[in-house]
């Protein structure tokens, strides 16, 4: 301990402390309520980012969706485009022309959401009309909301 002198007199010198609440012994841990509150937070703030992670989830398979839709749409284009073919022309073998090796695609795109596509058979779309859609198209809102420049 140190000392100091004061008026001749040499005193043991006290530490000063900073006021703190009062705890007992038995107070040191976290009560029961408390510790129930923090889980009940912490249960919250997940069910919270699991949701929001499922919607970001829904919403990028939609956009994937959507962009097989439009490039299979615009490869049916093309394939019409490059035979002279106008819109509701009927190619046998449409399919088979667009999808396959050496084609526009080499294999049909697979809807991320598991969904199925559906092909418009063989006649070229007239404008404004897909040539595959998906089947959560009613459900998941797998539909484009323009395709006037497809």
């Amino acid at each position: 301990m140190k000392t100091f002198m004061r008026a001749g007199k040499l005193r043991p010198c006290r530490r000063l402390e900073l006021a703190r609440p009062f705890r007992s012994r038995r107070s040191l841990g976290l009560s029961l309520v408390e510790m129930s509150v923090i889980i009940f937070a912490l249960v919250l703030l997940a069910t919270l980012l699991l949701t929001t992670a499922r919607a970001w989830l829904q919403g990028s398979d939609r956009a994937i969706c959507i962009a097989n839709i439009q490039a299979v749409q615009k490869g049916v284009r093309g394939f019409a485009n490059m035979s002279g073919l106008g819109p509701g022309e009927t190619v046998s073998g449409l399919e088979a022309k667009v999808v396959g090796a050496g084609n526009f695609f080499v294999e049909l795109p697979v809807c991320p959401a598991s969904g199925t596509y559906t092909l418009g058979g063989d006649q070229i779309p007239d404008l404004g009309t897909l040539y595959m859609t998906c089947s959560f198209e009613p459900t998941l809102n797998h539909v484009p909301e323009d395709i006037i420049g497809w």
